[in-house]
């Protein structure tokens, strides 16, 4: 078994979200082992739809058992659960995990989060840390890193991507009635698939799907609420300032992406454009990753002067200055990388600037570090 890198309190409750597939319960079984727990898994439709109805008979099946934990699997399927979770974590008796793969129902309820009483963690795909000596970059960007995909024939990793597309649409969209229609919803996420790392253009996005431009920004919301993605924000000192201002937006796993691209059957080439987006994705996607597991607390964004420079990622530290990245997906040295952070560095005070890419030998250009991503990766959450 892959050792997760995901580090859960044992003294406290917690939710632990994260998408479909990412391998939640498989972890919470591996880390309640030689603990005395109650599990309770709402994916079975009997248990469903029995708590469905009495919420309450959650802690008197739990009380014939008196186990020190209750683990609810997919939790957002009963949020009413969570009045009854909070009711007994006031009595300080029990700990609760929780496990979530949309927090859009429990967001919106009255328990909103149980009020801050229950840690969050955040769970993903394999990053290139856990898959250690295994891990190999054009494998991760052409299929992903979903734990399963890893053990399954090149035809299977092409039919499971599908059928995880598939079913984001039947479980996820459909049976939780999160839109009235399907199929608008099914084009605009073709569309969107198309512009992922991409700057957001609404009105082009509602063009190209046949939608309203309204509904392009409530689909995105419920893409980042289920949390297949996420929005990547432009830099800026102002949070009001920044979230005005247009985002890029991305996927939570190549695989996943290119299967919404329908581009999984495609080869891959490194030469290729395809190549660069999906290796600057994977970065992006490492970076959030384990910022989650380190618990870092940095805060990312983008850059884009009004004269069109841009720099693929800035790291905001607590009390340190901040970083400025380029990502670059060749294996050779090449100064002209360094331009836009040499440009735009001038509009911070101090800060780190790193190229990343394939090229293993690290270089020092008039104060810009070029380094192998892996290295980059490690001195940055150091």
């Amino acid at each position: 078994m892959i050792q997760r890198i995901c580090n859960l309190s044992n003294s406290h409750s917690f939710f632990l979200f994260g998408p479909r597939g990412v391998g939640k319960t498989t972890f919470l079984e591996h880390w309640a082992k030689g603990q005395n727990v109650f599990y309770v898994d709402l994916l079975d439709p009997e248990i469903s739809h029995r708590y469905s109805l009495r919420p309450q008979l959650l802690i008197s099946d739990w009380e014939v058992k008196k186990a020190e934990w209750i683990i609810v699997d997919e939790i957002q399927k009963i949020p009413e659960l969570l009045d009854v979770v909070q009711k007994q974590m006031r009595k300080k008796n029990v700990y609760f995990a929780l496990t979530g793969s949309s927090a859009r129902k429990l967001r919106r309820g009255a328990s909103n989060l149980l009020g801050g009483r229950a840690f969050e963690f955040h769970f993903h795909p394999l990053t290139h840390i856990e898959l250690g000596s295994s891990f190999n970059l054009l494998e991760a960007l052409k299929w992903g890193t979903l734990p399963y995909i890893g053990e399954l024939s090149d035809a299977n990793k092409v039919r499971s991507l599908y059928s995880y597309v598939s079913t984001y649409l039947k479980e996820e969209i459909l049976v939780e009635q999160i839109v009235r229609k399907i199929e608008p919803f099914r084009r605009f996420l073709e569309v969107a698939a198309q512009m992922n790392g991409k700057i957001l253009n609404y009105a082009k996005i509602a063009r190209d799907s046949g939608v309203e431009e309204r509904s392009v920004a409530r689909y995105f919301q419920i893409l980042d609420d289920t949390l297949v993605g996420f929005h990547l924000y432009p830099f800026e000192k102002s949070l009001r300032k920044q979230q005005s201002q247009k985002a890029k937006f991305y996927f939570f796993d190549t695989g996943v992406t290119r299967a919404l691209q329908n581009k999984i059957t495609l080869d891959l080439n490194t030469m290729t454009k395809d190549y660069g987006d999906y290796f600057e994705q994977f970065l992006v996607l490492e970076f959030f990753r384990l910022n989650d597991y380190y618990e870092k607390h940095f805060e990312f964004s983008y850059f884009r002067s009004n004269d069109s420079l841009e720099v693929d990622l800035i790291v905001k530290r607590p009390g340190k200055p901040e970083i400025l990245i380029e990502i670059k997906s060749h294996d050779y040295f090449n100064e002209e990388d360094s331009k836009n952070l040499e440009i735009i560095s001038k509009n911070f005070l101090n800060p780190e600037m790193y190229v990343l890419s394939n090229c293993k030998k690290p270089t020092n250009v008039r104060g810009v570090q070029f380094i192998h991503w892996q290295d980059g990766i490690k001195n940055i959450f150091a």
